[in-house]
């Protein structure tokens, strides 16, 4: 027999605990392993019952969500999925400070079971949790970010620096705190614009966007269309839309059907550009279930464009990077730090500083 995934479910509402316990029960590989009320009562829970996984609400009295998420994973990490109920933009950002300290995924608490959203909703609510059950976390110790950085090793490509117009990137599970580390890198009067698919959980855009840009010291936007992609502007695509441009670098947005079973989708992101401005592009592929914007990352390679995919041992899944590797749709495998600092030597030669030489490969 296999074994079980264990959940431990934290929230201080008796009728929320009561609601998640009986959607995700009803799945045969699950059972509930306990219930915490606030986040000390989950920091013990964690230590006693040893869950798979913990399904955290934000907003608790005495230790909240974040604050125990935080200690969960510097003293006895497992995997946290944040589930909470409809909440303010600005409490939103909070939910993305939890990924931030190592929760995996944010998701909206399902309606009740008279709601015609409840069954999509139940059924997402167990698709991510027997997912995010499955990786491996590890200790997360804050830091200090004043770290020297390097520059990357850089291989070959067959595009000219010069030409490049737009810097894309798509993400995934463990794409926010990815993209964080690589935006807030990005200097005032970066010259390229910058479009990002992430895959996203309903309801959350907004607040992904007030808390990306907090990090960031260029505008982060909800991309619209038309909408002209400016140098130095970060555009996100809105949730159940496609991101595309057109040859003028005006953004397209798409009702189309969703592609690897999502919308937006980084494949529709990489391919307009390669349909439109060829590849004359740097795209990043970061951490991410599935295989979502690999092969058009390699039609961009084939293009002649920058292509970079996240490192394995700095992503939370290797999944869509990884697929790009076994394509060879990368020319470079690189942590966002190093990603950061590839974008900053791109932008130096633009802008008349460092002269821009990729290193050949031994």
């Amino acid at each position: 027999m296999e074994k079980k995934i264990k959940v431990l479910i934290v929230d201080d509402s008796p009728a929320a605990r009561e609601l998640l316990a009986h959607i995700l029960s009803a799945d045969p590989d699950i059972i509930i392993a306990g219930f915490a009320t606030d986040g000390g009562e989950a920091l013990e829970a964690v230590k006693k019952l040893k869950p798979d996984i913990v399904t955290m609400d934000i907003n608790m009295p005495k230790l909240d969500g974040l604050s125990a998420t935080r200690q969960i994973m510097a003293t006895c990490p497992v995997p946290i999925v944040v589930v909470s109920d409809n909440m303010a933009v600005d409490q939103v950002s909070h939910a993305f400070d939890a990924i931030e300290a190592g929760a995996l995924a944010v998701l909206r608490r399902p309606p009740g079971v008279t709601s015609p959203e409840h069954a999509r909703a139940a059924a997402e609510l167990t698709k991510t949790v027997k997912l995010m059950s499955e990786i491996k976390v590890v200790t997360r110790i804050r830091r200090n970010n004043n770290r020297q950085k390097s520059d990357p090793a850089i291989n070959p490509w067959n595009g000219q620096t010069s030409k490049i117009r737009v810097v894309a990137i798509g993400a995934s599970t463990g794409g926010p705190i990815a993209l964080q580390k690589i935006v807030s890198e990005l200097p005032e009067g970066f010259v390229f614009p910058v479009l990002v698919v992430q895959h996203i959980a309903s309801g959350f855009i907004e607040g992904f966007i007030s808390w990306l840009g907090s990090f960031c010291r260029l505008p982060v936007k909800i991309a619209a269309h038309g909408l002209p992609a400016l140098p130095g502007h970060v555009y996100v695509a809105p949730e159940k839309k496609h991101m595309g441009v057109d040859r003028n670098m005006r953004l397209i947005l798409s009702d189309g059907s969703p592609e690897n079973g999502v919308r937006p989708s980084v494949s529709f992101l990489f391919r307009s550009i390669a349909e439109e401005i060829g590849g004359d592009a740097a795209a990043i592929l970061l951490t991410g279930m599935g295989r979502d914007g690999a092969h058009e990352l390699k039609l961009l390679r084939e293009k002649g464009a920058i292509t970079i995919a996240q490192s394995e041992e700095s992503s939370v899944v290797f999944g869509m990077p990884g697929e790009a590797v076994k394509l060879e749709a990368a020319a470079n495998i690189l942590s966002p730090t190093e990603i950061a600092s590839l974008l900053e030597r791109l932008n130096r030669t633009m802008t008349g500083g460092a002269e821009w030489i990729p290193e050949k490969k031994a």
